[in-house]
């Protein structure tokens, strides 16, 4: 068998019964140039049991024990065994269509300058309609097929899909891997791959099927709480800005304004436009209404952390019309 040019990871803890059925999704791609690592976490229901059947019965199937200690632990003992220039990843409950590993490795061929794709995904349960908020996460994430857009909205919320992605090898060492620590391990990845200057997209159409359950990480690790998710924002909202002004005297942008000063940025401006809030000093700084916003300086950025609907774009709206450049000096977050 050729070398693989596609690596991909899929780590498991107590997944035995969707394994097979996730690892096939990747065995039938027709990208046939990969390896699959599956990484067992300590299971307890058999799972290390069908990653090696499934190892006997193709070639191309890997297996490693990382013995219990987390899911970041899993992905690194499997990226230092991968072989091939990109890695992909792929979770135990998902399932990836056909043509997933082909059409991503076109995109990273096509365009030197993108670090990691993921693709559109279609979100799904097994026990009842999904959500609302989980609908409208999907449908903002397969909006985010441009680089620049997803640049733009990187403070959002994350923006790829991570069990979908596929990265440039190279570029996940530069970036240190996935990192153990407070914060969610694929947004901060994307964060700092975003920062070191890599490009990011979606590929279309939708190639993932994502499910969606109430024992994800998302719903049950307090590292994607969204107190943590403002910090790891703040983290690097603040490498972009010694300078800040934030609009929103929102929880959320109470918690930025915080956790930006706290990593030396200076917060010039509080925006809001509740009449109640105008004029109140908050932490020292007044609240100011939008119409005393200065234009765009150097060093300094505008971030809008207000989640009422329809508020972004009105925002956005305001701001490009004062001349800030989205991406640039003005970014939302949520």
């Amino acid at each position: 068998m050729a070398r693989p040019l596609v690596s991909v990871l899929l780590p498991v803890r107590d997944g035995a019964r969707t394994l097979e059925a996730a690892a096939r999704s990747i065995l039938r791609q027709t990208h046939d140039r990969l390896e699959l690592w599956i990484v067992d976490d300590g299971s307890k229901d058999g799972s290390l049991e069908v990653a090696r059947a499934l190892a006997r019965e193709d070639g191309r199937v890997r297996v490693a024990s990382a013995g219990g200690a987390g899911l970041v632990a899993a992905l690194e003992l499997g990226r230092a065994r991968c072989g091939g220039e990109l890695v992909a990843r792929m979770d135990a409950d998902d399932e990836s269509l056909p043509e997933r590993l082909e059409r991503s490795v076109a995109a990273l061929e096509a365009d030197p300058s993108l670090w990691a794709v993921g693709t559109q995904v279609e979100i799904f349960r097994d026990d009842r309609p999904v959500s609302p908020n989980m609908q409208r996460y999907a449908r903002w994430l397969n909006g985010l097929t441009d680089p620049d857009r997803l640049a733009a909205e990187r403070f959002v919320d994350a923006p790829l899909c991570h069990p979908s992605a596929l990265i440039r090898r190279a570029a996940l060492e530069a970036a240190g891997g996935w990192r153990d620590g407070a914060h969610a391990e694929d947004f901060q990845l994307w964060l700092e791959l975003l920062a070191r200057g890599g490009r990011l997209r979606a590929v279309a159409p939708v190639l993932f099927r994502w499910r969606d359950s109430g024992e994800r990480l998302t719903r049950v690790d307090p590292r994607y709480s969204g107190r943590r998710m403002v910090e790891l924002k703040a983290e690097y909202a603040a490498r972009l800005a010694p300078r800040a002004r934030v609009w929103g005297a929102t929880e959320v942008g109470l918690q930025l304004m915080r956790a930006l000063r706290a990593r030396g940025t200076v917060v010039e401006a509080l925006v809001d436009v509740d009449p109640r809030k105008l004029g109140q000093r908050i932490d020292g700084l007044p609240v100011s209404a939008p119409d005393g916003l200065p234009p765009p300086g150097p060093g300094c950025c505008l971030f809008a952390a207000v989640g009422a609907k329809g508020a972004r774009e009105e925002i956005r709206a305001f701001a490009l019309a004062r001349g800030y450049r989205e991406g640039a000096d003005f970014f939302a977050v949520a």
